[in-house]
């Protein structure tokens, strides 16, 4: 077990820190996940990072380190996508409230009536859009441009609002588009890439489709088919995330526009690209209204709180060697949050 302390807060921060911190232990000691890192940033106490566990455990035994690499997952949403769309609404490359086709002009190009051709930027960052919530695109094919045209041109079944990753697949191919090239081949920004070195990445699945256990590679099944994707697919360590959330609560990551959407509600859980706080949300009950948050489902999460002043993210490797398993992955992000934020 990796135990090292990164820190340079004052006291204050650190009594806290011990305390949400100890959460984590208890999990990794009961043998729920196999370990995890956890980091706060306060902008008047300093920051604290600390590793506990393994960062892998089958079918070799590494531990985990304050330098390990995660698969982030679902918060590829909110670090690299969400922002490079808003910063292109900016520049006034984008119209918000414009439909997809104006960038994505073949979109359901077969059907000119078809619902999918009047979905709009902002509802896909909020997610208030009909698509289903999980689909799987893999299972269709292997050949990344033909899975490409099978998202573009399938007649989706239509249901109610709900989060659904193929509104950030959609927004990484207007990235695609506008930029020339695939996701894997634009700038991940500061301390992400698209990959890990598998001595120094947390494991991740033992995969049943790609008969392995996944490390250093992306754990989601359709980003791995489409090889990169506005979804998934960004790897990072608790520093380049903390350094994140931190440039945004300091105004210097994006646009005061910008990070004024990321705090604006669109439903009753969402803004644009963010969750806000609702009832048993995955950052607790003790953050304040003025909190962001989002999870992976690999086991990572990352929470601002701007009335605060402060940030935490819980990465952990939950879903390795399997993510059938009762990880209580819900109850520990929640419980951590209370602990930080109750102080």
């Amino acid at each position: 077990m990796d135990d090292r302390m990164g820190t340079t807060a004052n006291a204050k921060l650190i009594a806290t820190f011990e305390r949400a911190f100890a959460p984590l232990e208890k999990s990794v000691a009961e043998k729920r996940i196999p370990g995890g890192v956890l980091g706060v940033v306060d902008l008047k106490h300093g920051r604290v990072t600390r590793a506990v566990g393994s960062a892998q455990i089958v079918p070799a035994v590494r531990p985990m380190t304050l330098d390990t690499w995660f698969d982030l997952a679902s918060l590829t949403k909110v670090i690299f996508t969400t922002p490079r769309i808003l910063k292109l609404a900016d520049e006034g490359v984008i119209d918000l409230d414009a439909q997809l086709t104006a960038l994505l002009p073949d979109f359901r190009q077969y059907n000119a009536d078809a619902w999918e051709r009047k979905v709009t930027f902002r509802q896909c960052l909020g997610h208030q859009t009909p698509f289903p919530g999980v689909e799987p695109i893999y299972t269709y094919g292997r050949d990344p441009d033909l899975l490409r045209a099978f998202v573009l041109q399938r007649e989706w079944r239509a249901g109610p609002p709900l989060y659904s990753d193929i509104n950030f697949i959609l927004l990484g191919f207007v990235l695609e588009r506008l930029a020339g090239k695939t996701i894997r081949n634009l700038d991940p920004g500061q301390g992400f890439a698209w990959s890990g070195n598998p001595e120094n990445t947390a494991a991740t699945e033992d995969c049943q489709f790609r008969h392995r256990v996944l490390c250093g590679e992306v754990h989601d099944e359709n980003c791995f088919a489409l090889q990169g994707s506005g979804h998934a697919g960004l790897f990072g360590t608790v520093s380049s995330v903390l350094d994140f959330a931190e440039s945004l609560l300091n105004g210097t990551g994006a646009s005061a526009n910008a990070i004024a959407l990321m705090r604006t509600p669109l439903s009753s859980r969402r803004t644009h690209g963010w969750e806000h706080p609702y009832p048993d949300w995955s950052g607790g009950n003790a953050c304040s209204p003025a909190t962001i948050g989002h999870t992976g489902f690999t086991g990572t999460g990352l929470w601002i709180d701007f009335e605060k002043g402060r940030a935490w993210t819980l990465l952990t490797n939950r879903v390795h060697p399997t993510r059938h398993s009762d990880s209580g992955i819900l109850a520990l992000r929640q419980t951590v949050s209370d602990l930080i934020n109750q102080a």
